[in-house]
């Protein structure tokens, strides 16, 4: 397979991260035939210093001509003025916008190995494998915004079209994983959500073999602290899933860890760890690459169709996590250029302990 991959890598530990990915995807691309171009820009608070825009244009128009897009982070002290004008979190709701991504798609499956790292207590982390699904381009974020000095107003609006498509992107994968989808919202409270929970249950009886459950917010903040390992696809609006996503990333041990992809109907999708850009620790060779390396199998499975590397990749990760080497952040002292090593050492594993080595047998090597 040919393609065209742009990497954004953005500020802080973005570029180490983001580089450790593209590693690791030549190193897949090698070793399984395929041909893998890549073109980097920049977005973010290096692109403000380069350029004075978030989102420059030529990155935008890259953007929209590659196959996929991988991004490390944005963000950092020297632009935290929330009263910029200018700012790096608009590059990427910019970015989001022009590709049509809608749907964010967060995994989180709690490694026994790194439960205890968790605030939590290591019981209720037992079995933890949901995916929260959150809507990316309406509600507040997009919203009309007024401001003055007595007051200051971030419309939420949606509509139908919007939560449909969201909703259905959360309801084929239940229907792959374990048939249960919880919609969250704030129907008590607001229109939006009333309107988001009727949709809810016009969609679901397009897919009768999922159970659909709905929560409030509130109440589901508390439950996915409490009760996690009842939750299987979680799809809620964007604001919602901000927090919500944030909190859920505190269950697994590290920020780390936790891959996203942000996905639309037409371009291959947008892929990016969910942690921030760390500038205290930048430029180190110290950040944790496995969340950026496992979004690059996700970027191999929903971007470019390659399901068997994407599980090869993944089960690389997990071979580390188990066994190491692990980064300050996990409680170790492996440099992230030692951790991508070894990602690509259990990559190269011999073809006849693969089978054994996918399924989770740790004796081959």
């Amino acid at each position: 397979m040919q393609a065209h991959l742009v990497t954004l890598p953005g500020d802080g530990i973005g570029p180490e991260v983001t580089a450790a990915a593209v590693d690791v995807l030549k190193h897949v691309a090698a070793h399984h035939g395929h041909d893998f171009r890549f073109s980097e820009h920049a977005i973010g608070g290096a692109a403000i210093d380069a350029t004075g825009e978030p989102l420059p244009d030529a990155t935008r128009e890259a953007c929209l001509a590659a196959d996929a897009v991988l991004l490390g982070a944005v963000g950092g002290p020297k632009w935290s003025d929330p009263n910029a004008k200018v700012r790096p979190e608009q590059g990427l709701l910019a970015l989001r916008a022009a590709l049509g991504v809608f749907a964010n798609l967060r995994p989180l499956k709690v490694h026994p190995r790194l439960a205890e790292r968790s605030p939590l207590k290591t019981e209720r982390l037992k079995d933890v494998d949901f995916v929260v699904v959150r809507e990316l381009t309406g509600g507040a974020y997009f919203g009309a915004k007024t401001r003055d000095k007595e007051r200051a107003t971030d419309e939420c609006a949606y509509t139908v079209a919007e939560i449909e498509r969201v909703l259905r992107r959360g309801f084929e994968l239940a229907s792959q994983r374990g048939r249960h989808l919880t919609s969250v919202d704030k129907a008590n409270v607001l229109e939006t959500s009333r309107l988001w929970r009727h949709t809810a249950e016009q969609v679901a009886r397009d897919y009768p073999e999922v159970h659909l459950e709905h929560q409030l917010v509130d109440s589901m903040a508390m439950l996915m602290l409490t009760q996690p390992s009842r939750y299987d696809v979680i799809v809620t609006e964007n604001l919602f899933g901000d927090i919500l996503t944030d909190e859920a990333a505190a269950l697994a041990g590290s920020l780390g860890l936790l891959p996203s992809a942000s996905l639309g109907d037409h371009h291959g999708g947008l892929y990016e760890p969910i942690h921030g850009s760390a500038p205290d620790i930048a430029g180190q060779d110290a950040a944790n690459p496995l969340g950026a390396i496992a979004s690059a199998a996700l970027l191999l499975r929903h971007a470019l169709g390659l399901e068997a590397e994407a599980a090869v990749v993944e089960a690389a990760v997990e071979h580390v996590v188990e066994h190491g080497p692990w980064t300050r952040d996990l409680g170790g002292t492996a440099t992230t250029s030692q951790v991508r090593d070894a990602v690509i050492a259990a990559l190269d594993l011999d073809e006849d302990c693969r089978p054994a080595f996918l399924a989770g047998m740790r004796a081959c090597g």
